[in-house]
């Protein structure tokens, strides 16, 4: 059967989020006169992405909500356990400004978007808020591209659970095996999806991940540019994979 609508990831897959991130951070710290402390700008920015997947971890367990994580990402990054939640979130903020100032969508998402405008439905499901992501895809001049933005802090389940992808299915009144979801991580993303029974759809940029072997393959492409192909009527049924 064939697929009829394209669930995205947002983050490292629509947006370029590591150089967002990575930029970003680097401005930040410069100003607030941090740099120094972290040795180069480079393990600075390792840190604060260990910190921010570790407390990320927590969220998708429903240890912390989505508003505490992020404090405590600032506090734990910093080393100031007695930051008040005020404290936190006007350093987070800053650091948000410089980060914002950066973003952009990755150069091949505004043709993949035109060229299934017409043959297939959107929507957007992501391991992050509805504010931050309504907000990120309005700015980026997307928004309307998608029938709907569901996101983990609202849905109260995240990725790879099976809930979180078939909430999508649900919304957009389709079963999953008529729906492909694309994102950029082998297991959150593809194995997710696949394990969903949705036609799950991986992005690779920058051969990351290249030697995971989930159980549950994930199609595999290195650019937007490849999928409108593998959405063909026969896909979900004998097509080839293209995992390398």
């Amino acid at each position: 059967m064939a697929i009829r609508a394209v669930v995205w990831d947002v983050d490292d897959t629509l947006f370029d989020y590591t150089t967002a991130d990575r930029e970003g951070m680097r401005a930040h710290l410069v100003v607030e006169g941090l740099l120094a402390g972290y040795g180069t700008a480079d393990e600075a920015l390792v840190r604060w992405r260990e910190v921010t997947e570790q407390q990320w971890a927590r969220f998708a367990a429903r240890e912390v909500d989505f508003e505490t994580q992020r404090r405590d990402r600032t506090r734990v990054f910093l080393g100031r356990p007695e930051l008040t939640d005020a404290e936190a979130d006007a350093w987070f903020q800053r650091y948000v400004t410089h980060y914002e100032a950066v973003w952009a969508l990755f150069p091949d998402v505004l043709p993949v978007l035109d060229a299934l405008s017409a043959s297939h439905r959107h929507a957007v499901l992501s391991n992050s808020s509805l504010h931050v992501q309504d907000r990120k895809l309005r700015t980026l001049g997307v928004h309307d591209r998608f029938e709907t933005i569901l996101c983990a802090a609202e849905l109260g389940i995240s990725k790879p659970e099976a809930g979180a992808f078939l909430a999508a299915c649900e919304f957009l009144g389709l079963p999953p095996h008529q729906v492909a979801y694309v994102g950029d991580h082998p297991e959150i993303d593809g194995r997710g999806a696949a394990d969903a029974g949705l036609l799950s759809v991986w992005i690779d940029r920058g051969g990351l991940y290249a030697t995971i072997d989930p159980p549950v393959r994930p199609h595999r492409i290195a650019s937007l540019a490849e999928l409108p192909s593998l959405l063909g009527p026969d896909t979900r049924f004998g097509a080839p994979s293209t995992f390398g």
